[in-house]
């Protein structure tokens, strides 16, 4: 097999597990053009393995951690020159070089994926005392992929950087306001502790509290402010549109928007992530890439 013939082949192994894998992000890569959406995909897909990694409770955080361990020395073994059969590999190593993106990104981007196993099993819940040391969790499972996505779109103001990296914690607290109840389950609180305390509410309450229940008075209440947080953050998201490339704009703007919709139904449902999931519905999805690959159709002829 030619180089180019595995190289296409990493990147479509990369694509279908980002479209069968990635509920929002999907929709905003299909309005990216090839090479941005291969290289976007290849980034998603890496992500995905590390989180899985992660995230696979049939193993001991002590079995999880070395074999997180074990992945990334063989990426860096790549990065270094050396061969993989991986196709993920094959087309981040590709990704990274044609889009300039810094290897230390990508150190953080797992490196988030681990701070959930650093304590041990017997050290539960996993909890964030205030919302600087959440931020910073925010940060490495969030922010570090916008930092990378802006590299692919494309920006020359370096005001980007820091609107990306807002524009993932937006993202962030968004994810943990849809996931309150479904990380009780696993025994992760990531609403700070601060914040609990602040409204009257005790890790115990979240972690024993009857499942589908709806919120108390003093859960609404929390769950409110960190909403308010959120869309804060949001505002960034808004700043960063018109400093990327011009071509790569409607994909941010897809997923902006589909992220904030799960914003908005959060609220529109008082804030009840306890009797069902949130979740953006299939045909509101697909309204918003219809209206994200005519702005793609408008730059591409107007430039």
């Amino acid at each position: 097999m030619t180089h180019d013939a595995t190289l296409d082949r990493a990147y479509a192994v990369c694509r279908a597990i980002a479209k069968r894998e990635a509920k929002n992000f999907y929709y905003a890569f299909i309005a990216l053009p090839t090479a941005r959406k291969n290289a976007i995909c290849a980034i998603y897909a890496f992500m995905r393995k590390a989180d899985d990694l992660a995230d696979d409770e049939s193993l001991s955080r002590d079995e999880r951690r070395r074999r997180l361990e074990s992945w990334l020395a063989d990426w860096r073994g790549v990065c270094h020159g050396g061969d993989s059969s991986d196709p993920v590999f094959i087309a981040v190593r590709d990704a990274t070089e044609r889009f300039a993106i810094p290897l230390n990104l990508l150190d953080e981007l797992v490196a988030g994926t681990t701070m959930d196993l650093k304590a041990s099993a017997d050290a539960v819940p996993d909890t964030y005392a205030t919302f600087a040391d959440l931020y910073r969790y925010c940060y490495l499972v969030a922010s570090v992929v916008g930092l990378v996505c802006i590299r692919i779109f494309g920006y020359k103001d370096p005001r980007a950087e820091k609107l990306a990296e807002e524009t993932g914690i937006a993202f962030q607290l968004t994810n943990i306001l849809r996931d309150v109840a479904e990380d009780a389950e696993r025994k992760r609180i990531y609403l700070p502790l601060e914040d609990l305390a602040a409204h009257g509410i005790t890790a115990e309450t979240l972690l024993t509290r009857k499942p589908g229940s709806p919120p108390s008075a003093a859960e609404r209440a929390l769950l409110t402010e960190i909403a308010a947080r959120a869309e804060h953050y949001y505002q960034s998201a808004e700043q960063l549109l018109p400093l990327i490339d011009r071509e790569s704009r409607p994909a941010l703007w897809v997923l902006v928007s589909i992220y904030h919709a799960l914003l908005v139904r959060i609220r529109r449902a008082d804030y009840d992530v306890f009797s069902a999931r949130a979740s953006v519905p299939l045909v509101q999805k697909l309204a918003i890439l219809c209206a994200g690959l005519a702005r793609m159709t408008a730059a591409r002829i107007f430039g």
